[in-house]
Formats: structure tokens, C-alpha cells, sequence
């Protein structure tokens, strides 16, 4: 089973998306800020990383860049969840090194399309 990182300070967000994922079979790690998510990331060594970019300690653009940073970590897919649905945010968090960028609220069906495009392209579905 894939293992997805969710970094998300929300514990409503974090709670309602781990479930959702785990009943499609996905094995879900949490961190609740960016710091935490990068030591996660070396740590557990997720397939793909969901990263909220509005996130305490670090902000979810810094964590993505130094989770790219890190010849360990660099490889994992992070696709950016946020609320700021404007193509200027969706252009932010893509220079900041994600892979995907996702709306909040979730869309499940759209979200998993995301998550399945990113593992297959990195050999990991």
C-alpha cells in the first residue's frame, strides 16, 4: 500500500482526509506543522507528501523547498492543498517545488486523480 505523508494543522482536515484515504487502501502518517512534516518525510519516507501551505513553524512552501533540498527526501511528490484557489498561489507553490496543486475543500474524486497521476509517474502505484 502507498504511504502518504499528510501535513495539515487542521485536526478536522486531518481527521476527515485520513479516513477517506485509508478506506481507498492508502497507509496515512500525520504531522500537524511544516517542521514536523520535514522530519516526517526523512523519517518515514512516504511514496507522496500532501502538504497544506498554511501551516505553524514553517509554512508549507518552506517546508516543500526543504523537502527538496534534502537528497533523501527530494524524490517524494508533494502535491500543495490550500484554500487560496488563485493561480498566482498555484504558481507559488509549484516554485517552492510541488508537484501537483490541489483546492481546498477537497474534492476526493479529483484529489485521488492527482495522487494516482503522481504515483504512477514516480513508479510507486
Amino acid at each position: 500500500m502507498p504511504k502518504i505523508l499528510l501535513i495539515e494543522d487542521n485536526e478536522m482536515n486531518r481527521d476527515m482526509l485520513s479516513r477517506r484515504l485509508e478506506r481507498r487502501g492508502f497507509t496515512v502518517v500525520m504531522a500537524v506543522d511544516g517542521a514536523e512534516g520535514v522530519a516526517m518525510a526523512r523519517s518515514t519516507q512516504p511514496d507522496l507528501i500532501l502538504m497544506d501551505m498554511s501551516l505553524p513553524v514553517i509554512d508549507g512552501w518552506e517546508a516543500t523547498r526543504q523537502v527538496r533540498a534534502d537528497p533523501v527526501t527530494a524524490p517524494i511528490p508533494v502535491i500543495a492543498l490550500t484554500a487560496h484557489a488563485m493561480s498566482a498561489d498555484e504558481m507559488r507553490a509549484r516554485e517552492a517545488g510541488c508537484d501537483d496543486f490541489d483546492t481546498k475543500p477537497v474534492e476526493l474524486t479529483r484529489l485521488l486523480a492527482k495522487i494516482q497521476a503522481q504515483l504512477v509517474r514516480v513508479g510507486k502505484a
